[in-house]
């Protein structure tokens, strides 16, 4: 089963989940603000998603916000930390499949591509 993680306030979350209804594919979300990711977790998504800078919404309100020392974690068990503090920070949504795979984002074309739908 899909599991879709974001924030349920989140436009580009909700046109996701709505897109995934309207083709009837089976999927569970978690808010990850409400449902904090464990290190590991987040750890794998950051792999997934080619490191830490394509993980991260730099653009955000909250990014901006941030005081420039915590802009530059230096490990990543300072960027997790980071994450469980600010995890409005991942870029959303974070899809990950039965399988295990991860990406993150949503476009119309982007998942009929990813769920193999014509």
């Amino acid at each position: 089963m899909t599991t879709l993680y974001g924030l349920n306030n989140c436009d580009t979350c909700k046109k996701a989940r709505n897109w995934l209804r309207r083709f009837g594919i089976e999927h569970v979300f978690i808010d990850y603000r409400d449902v904090r990711q464990p290190p590991d977790i987040l750890l794998a998504w950051k792999a997934a998603a080619g490191g830490w800078d394509a993980l991260i919404n730099k653009s955000s309100t909250t990014w901006r916000q941030l005081p420039p020392n915590r802009k530059t974690p230096g490990s990543d068990a300072e960027w997790t930390l980071l994450l469980k503090e600010y995890p409005q920070l991942i870029r959303r949504p974070v899809v990950v499949q039965g399988d295990g795979t991860v990406t993150q984002g949503f476009s119309d074309n982007g998942f009929k591509k990813l769920f193999g739908v014509p």
